[in-house]
């Protein structure tokens, strides 16, 4: 496989490179990621033209359902929309479902839309390893709105907001008391809030629980974009509300861009990658260094012999 012309292809936008693409990028063998860093390099000037948005909610919230909804609405106005569908991956087996193109069959047989289900890989934050790296194979692609799904809310989550412009929060109303739902690392970060399934009788309960997160936020302190996040509800099986949603999105990026606060965003964001490449690297290189060392300090440990904390001082005294 040829690095150059996978990185022409990629870059006319087709399809089945930009899957070759990501294919190597999410490849644990050594030649597939030198091709992988070989196709970046090739792509890297022309990516960064997107608005990236992340999704995120607790299960259930319905995600696939509002992504649908919204790449549905993008594409009907003719912007090409890639969907990062990120799945949990089992602990036990390493597997996952990746079962998102059969919960957006609408979506995934659009010309311009583009869905890759990345299973987690016991990724913390709700994003895949290779996230990043994926953004801008899309980007370079020629895709304007990358939707990045994540796994769900937990403690681990806010990893998200480090790679995307726009962090949305989808809500739930009348499924018990609204403001025990609200995590205030999350809160702090959230750009818009949208309060999910508002069909039926439960719009009465959408309009209630708006009322109550929209007093919440006004507890935060501003944030440093003067950007007042906004609580909307909408009805993504219905389809109602979206466009409203898609206007919230898209005051937000002209608010940004005409601050220049999108470059620094930018910016901040390849800073805290470059961190995390270095965590990632030192952490692999040392249990490839001390296998042997830690294999024995773990039956020491197993046997109760030594308790982890001396294991510890004795792998780094």
């Amino acid at each position: 496989m040829n690095a150059k012309e996978l990185s022409r292809d990629l870059m006319k936008g087709e399809r089945i490179a930009l899957s070759k693409a990501i294919t190597l990028v999410e490849s644990t063998l050594e030649n597939h990621q030198e091709l992988a860093q070989e196709i970046l390099k090739e792509c890297i000037s022309v990516t960064g033209n997107s608005l990236r948005i992340a999704i995120t909610g607790v299960p259930g919230v319905g995600k696939s359902t509002f992504i649908e909804a919204l790449g549905l609405h993008l594409t009907a106005k003719g912007i090409k929309v890639a969907v990062l569908a990120v799945d949990p991956s089992s602990e036990l087996s390493g597997g996952s479902i990746l079962g998102d193109k059969t919960r957006m069959q609408g979506l995934s047989s659009n010309k311009l839309a583009f869905i890759r289900p990345t299973p987690s890989s016991g990724s913390l934050g709700g994003v895949a390893k290779k996230t990043r790296e994926t953004i801008l194979l899309c980007e370079a692609a020629g895709y304007e709105i990358i939707l990045i799904e994540t796994v769900g809310v937990g403690q681990s989550e806010t990893a998200v907001h480090s790679m995307v412009d726009f962090f949305l929060l989808l809500m739930l109303a009348g499924a018990g008391d609204e403001l025990q739902g609200i995590k205030r690392g999350i809160m702090e970060m959230v750009d818009g809030i949208v309060i999910n399934k508002a069909d039926g009788d439960n719009i009465i309960n959408a309009k209630k629980a708006q009322s109550q997160y929209q007093s919440a936020l006004h507890l935060f302190p501003p944030t440093d974009s003067a950007w007042t996040p906004k609580v909307l509800y909408c009805s993504s099986l219905e389809k109602t509300n979206i466009d409203i949603v898609w206007n919230m999105i898209d005051n937000f990026q002209n608010h940004m861009q005409k601050r220049g606060l999108i470059v620094q965003k930018r910016k901040n964001q390849n800073q805290n990658w470059l961190h995390e490449m270095i965590k990632e690297t030192l952490k692999q290189r040392f249990y490839k260094d001390h296998q042997e060392q830690i294999h024995k300090l773990e039956k020491e440990v197993l046997n109760t012999k030594i308790t982890p904390s001396q294991a510890l001082k004795k792998l780094l005294p």
